[in-house]
């Protein structure tokens, strides 16, 4: 066993527990792959679709039409996405969350196999079918994989492997660039490998999902299976006494009894949750509309433009600065705050959008300012990972307790998905049409979120749902939240994430 595994909390961890949390995050780097992977052949699959279209009609296909298609095959994910993203807690309280993960894969299979066969079938309504139907699958494993890893990891190993999922996602991306080489599966003959071998952790999770128990949390307290909880507990831990941790979740069972289930119109309604919901919804907005899934979608093209020679290898390059900082972000994140972070990463990100805008107008007058524009993307993607990519999801799980978070979860995840998909239809005609300043609309927008996030957000670092609760109640007629309550003892609010809903 990792000597590594052990330090975390002091937690002795089993063989059982490290496949579980292995084979959930699975989902969550298939997540990432179907993000990165349409980027690097974007090229290639325009030409396959102008193939097509002279196979069909005996024209070649209107510059209109291709544009319309590849950003229908790029945003057609978030469809997917936003839709099963809905889904996500009525799936999981019917099926289990093992389960569904288990029958997700039915979804990743046969969007693989749509787009793995696309060329072969000269058919883009192929290519565009496969992406919608692993968005679904991904909107499904968005949520499922943190909350079987939320539920299933001991409570002081629960906030660091709650970032596992982020990391996955990165990773995944990162893979998807890297396999995406014209040496490797970037090639015009096998685009459709790289797009279809995503069935291959498909297979890897149906393989070793069997293996691992079902969340002794959801069974317990939804399904109120006490034995077959105690035999998950064991299982995960290797003790054979877990009467301390049956006891915790009678006490969290009989507090989830106490407080109703709020629904979604409730949220808004309420002057109770109003607050902390609009401020969900745009930190996820701050998440998607700065900009960052325009560098992940189309990072191969805006460096063809910068006049980087080899544009692919940037990609990668701008990937591992995804990955590195993911990582840094782990160690910060309780240290320093989530406001805190959040607030410097956004305003990285505002100033390198106004350097690359710069850069990019320069380009043709002064050639070096090539290396400034890669640099400034580079230093985006830093400051991204810093803040605004894991935060948001804090944010949203600390701000709400258990009988809202079901809710708070479906209408954030929803606010995420929209963002994605806004970005992802509209960010080639926006970028035809602005030329080198399109990123000053995401400097703008990014301002806005910094600006918001000082007046409105507070710090939920080391406090409680009361407190929170209360500050809320304190402030909710306007002004600033209270920010310094209680920093200096440890962090009790992932304590009460029993099930980490909707993700």
């Amino acid at each position: 066993m990792p000597a590594g595994f052990q330090q975390l909390g002091g937690e002795t961890v089993t063989g059982t527990f490290v496949l579980s949390v292995f084979t959930a995050v699975l989902g969550s780097l298939q997540f990432g792959y179907n993000i990165g992977v349409i980027n690097a052949p974007q090229k290639m699959i325009e030409a396959d679709y102008n193939a097509t279209w002279v196979h069909r009609y005996g024209e070649p296909i209107p510059t209109g039409t291709l544009t319309s298609l590849w950003s229908l095959s790029v945003a057609i994910f978030s469809i997917g996405g936003m839709l099963s993203s809905f889904c996500v807690g009525f799936v999981s309280e019917w099926l289990g969350r093992r389960k569904a993960m288990l029958i997700n894969n039915l979804f990743a299979f046969i969007g693989g196999s749509l787009m793995g066969l696309s060329k072969l079938c000269q058919s883009f309504e192929m290519m565009i079918l496969g992406r919608f139907v692993i968005g679904a699958y991904c909107g499904l494993a968005s949520g499922l994989t943190p909350m079987y890893v939320g539920e299933i990891a001991p409570t002081s190993l629960r906030g660091a492997l709650g970032t596992l999922h982020q990391l996955a996602i990165v990773t995944g991306i990162l893979i998807a660039q890297i396999l995406g080489l014209e040496a490797l599966l970037g090639s015009e003959d096998l685009w459709p490998v790289l797009l279809g071998i995503t069935v291959v952790p498909t297979v890897l999770q149906m393989a070793f999902l069997p293996f691992c128990p079902e969340s002794p949390r959801f069974l317990y307290i939804v399904r109120c299976q006490e034995h077959q909880a105690k035999r998950g507990l064991r299982r995960l831990t290797g003790r054979l006494e877990v009467g301390d941790m049956l006891a915790e979740m009678k006490e969290e069972k009989r507090k989830m009894d106490m407080e109703r289930k709020v629904s979604i119109l409730e949220l808004f309604r309420s002057p109770l949750y109003r607050q902390p919901i609009i401020i969900s919804i745009l930190l996820q907005l701050s998440q998607q509309l700065s900009g960052i899934n325009a560098i992940f979608y189309y990072s191969t093209s805006i460096f063809m433009k910068s006049g980087v020679q080899s544009p692919v290898y940037a990609t990668i390059g701008a990937g591992v600065v995804n990955c590195a900082f993911t990582v840094v972000s782990l160690f910060l994140i309780e240290r320093m705050g989530r406001r805190t972070l959040h607030m410097l990463g956004l305003g990285g990100m505002c100033i390198c959008a106004v350097i690359m805008t710069m850069a990019l107008a320069l380009l043709d007058s002064v050639p070096w300012m090539s290396y400034i524009s890669m640099l400034s993307i580079f230093g985006f993607v830093a400051f991204f990972e810093i803040g605004p990519g894991p935060i948001p999801w804090f944010f949203v799980a600390e701000l709400f307790s258990q009988g809202p978070r079901p809710a708070a979860m479906a209408v954030a995840g929803f606010s995420n998905w929209t963002a994605n998909f806004i970005i992802g239809m509209c960010f080639q005609y926006v970028a035809d049409l602005c030329g080198p300043y399109v990123f000053l609309i995401f400097a703008v927008l990014l301002l806005f979120f910094l600006i918001f996030t000082f007046f409105r957000v507070p710090e939920t670092r080391g406090k409680t749902f009361d407190q929170i609760a209360a500050n809320f109640h304190q402030h909710s007629a306007g002004g600033m939240m209270d920010m310094d309550m209680d920093l200096d003892k440890p962090s009790t609010e992932l304590d009460y994430l029993g099930e980490e809903s909707i993700n």
